[in-house]
């Protein structure tokens, strides 16, 4: 076996909750009285994979860091309430089944950017937290994504792995925590030098077997 670990990102990599995203911040920014924010999908297929923090200067540049920041919690509150509406998860063909495959053989992990509950609700909405060993997030720590994958490794003894994600950032955070990146193209973003290239997560296991 190639990965005994594998550890993934969620948006672009397992799910796309873009558009649901742009209209929970938008909805948002009018509850606090703010100029229509005017955020659309494709705008956050650019930020997501930063942390929240990077994102919430690209997207409201005009506001001081204090008022970006309270913005922020309202704007994942209300995303949260949002994508807990949704009658069936936005999910990439194949992923249920894809992590409960590679579940049999394979420790799975997720490691996210994402703010505190977000991948909590991830898998509350697809069931496929049977099949994730341990999770950590930038709301969580508050350190980079190399730093939490990290972290995943040391507190799970984790040895051989490999990171899949979407983006650039992804593959840096890859090779901060000194592991292989497989690059999911059919997600958001590109890579440079990827250890491996899936374009769809069913090609997954061949790869990490």
């Amino acid at each position: 076996m190639k990965y005994e670990t594998i550890i993934f990102d969620v948006d672009g990599t397992l799910w796309d909750t873009t558009e649901t995203v742009a209209d929970a911040w938008n909805y948002a920014a009018a509850q606090l009285g703010l100029p229509p924010a005017g955020i659309t999908g494709e705008q956050l297929k650019q930020e997501f994979g930063k942390t929240m923090d990077v994102i919430a200067e690209d997207l409201f540049p005009h506001l001081p860091v204090s008022e970006r920041e309270a913005l922020m919690e309202v704007c994942c509150h209300w995303e949260d309430v949002f994508l807990d509406r949704l009658d069936t998860p936005p999910l990439y063909p194949g992923v249920c089944g894809a992590i409960q495959d590679l579940s049999r053989c394979h420790r799975l992990f997720i490691v996210s950017n994402c703010q505190s509950g977000y991948i909590e609700l991830f898998l509350r909405k697809t069931g496929l937290a049977p099949y994730i060993t341990d999770i950590e997030c930038f709301g969580n720590t508050k350190r980079p994504k190399g730093e939490n994958i990290r972290l995943i490794l040391e507190r799970n003894a984790a040895g051989s792995a490999c990171y899949v994600g979407d983006t650039a950032g992804d593959e840096a955070a890859a090779a901060q925590a000194g592991i292989p990146f497989i690059h999911a193209a059919y997600g958001f973003g590109e890579a440079a030098a990827p250890a491996a290239s899936i374009a769809s997560i069913r090609e997954l296991a061949a790869v990490a077997d």
